[in-house]
This record gives structure tokens, C-alpha cells and sequence, in this order.
């Protein structure tokens, strides 16, 4: 009987597949697939090619409503979308938890807030913020168009949720997208994020 567990058990890990490796700066992103505001299953690697921001966010999270709030996230959404960027939202809040939204919700704040990014997707099981290492809300990523990862941590130097301190700050993803833009390396390539936890399911 032992022999046949144990032969059931990695019968099941053969099954499962390799699990994904954590995202790591300077390595190839992890590719991963979430939904929509309406359903449909988006891939990271649908994006090859491109420049891809990730921002985990949480509107009930005062650090991000500073930036929401302030409209420096979406007009940070606005520009380098224009500019042919790919901004992915992740709400990685699990049910019953703060930021949790359903698909309504979620169409209903990005309106509000006149938010502009290319897509908004819901991450309630927390396996891609995990993957990611998010920690807080907001926590930024910047990919690069080889689909290395370039930069991940906080949007700027100022970790605080005073609106006043945005002009003052110096953002470290606009740095990242620069550097990208003029195929540079990204000099500030991990700092560490402020904001209120990810709120993962228990």
C-alpha cells in the first residue's frame, strides 16, 4: 500500500507540472494568466514584445487612494499607455478581505477614477502576487520588451499618504521606463515597497 501511495504522489506531481519560478529582477518574467473585467484569461506573454508595468493596487488602502486620489496613477496610466505601454492592474485581495472586488465593482471604481490602464485583473487566490513577491499595495514592476524584468518595488521615495508629497518625489517606475525607452540599464532596479499588505486569503 505504501509503495502504491507513493507512486500515486508523484503520479500527481508529474500531473501538476513544474511549479513556476519566482520572479527574480534581471531574469525573464514569469508568464501568468488571470481574468478580466470580463472574463476573459489574459497572459503576460500575450504581451510579448512590449513594455509591461504591474501595479497591485487595493482602493481601500489609504497609499494607494494617495495616488488615486491625486490622479498621478492614472496619468501615469494615460502617458505611457499612449506611448504603446502595457498596464496591467492586479487586485490580488481574496474574498472577504479588504480591496476584494467583483468584476461590477471593479468597472465601477475604474470609472470613478478615470483610470486608464490596459487591463484590470483579479488575482483572488493570490498565486500570481505571490509568485511576484508582492508585498504591499501599491507595489510596481516594470518588464522590458525581451521580457526581462527590470524593475520591481515601490512607485517613488516618498512613503507616505500625503498627496502633497507626489511632486516631490522621486518615482522610481518612470525612472525604469525611461531607462527602457533609451535602452538603458535601470539603475534603481529594487527598492523596497510601501503601502498597506497585499491582503492574500488566509
Amino acid at each position: 500500500m505504501r509503495a502504491i501511495a507513493l507512486c500515486l504522489s508523484a503520479a500527481a506531481l508529474l500531473l501538476a507540472g513544474p511549479a513556476a519560478a519566482a520572479a527574480k529582477v534581471g531574469e525573464k518574467a514569469p508568464d501568468f494568466e488571470l481574468r478580466d473585467l470580463d472574463g476573459k484569461a489574459r497572459k503576460l506573454s500575450e504581451f510579448a514584445g512590449k513594455t509591461v508595468v504591474l501595479e497591485w493596487t487595493n482602493d481601500g488602502c489609504p497609499f494607494v487612494q494617495k495616488h488615486y486620489d491625486s490622479d498621478n496613477m492614472q496619468t501615469l496610466q494615460r502617458r505611457y499607455t499612449e506611448r504603446g505601454v502595457v498596464w496591467l492592474v492586479i487586485n490580488s485581495s481574496a474574498k472577504g478581505k479588504q480591496g476584494h472586488l467583483d468584476a461590477a465593482g471593479a468597472k465601477k471604481l475604474l470609472a470613478e477614477k478615470k483610470a486608464a490602464p490596459t487591463a484590470y485583473l483579479f488575482d483572488p487566490d493570490g498565486k500570481v502576487g505571490k509568485l511576484y513577491d508582492a508585498k504591499t499595495t501599491p507595489h510596481m514592476y516594470v518588464i522590458d520588451p525581451k521580457g526581462t524584468l527590470v524593475y520591481a518595488g515601490a512607485i517613488d521615495d516618498k512613503p507616505s499618504v500625503d498627496r502633497a508629497d507626489i511632486p516631490k518625489a522621486r518615482n522610481y517606475v518612470v525612472e525604469a521606463l525611461a531607462a527602457v525607452r533609451e535602452g538603458q540599464p535601470v539603475k534603481t532596479s529594487m527598492t523596497r515597497a510601501y503601502g498597506c499588505t497585499v491582503k492574500y486569503a488566509d
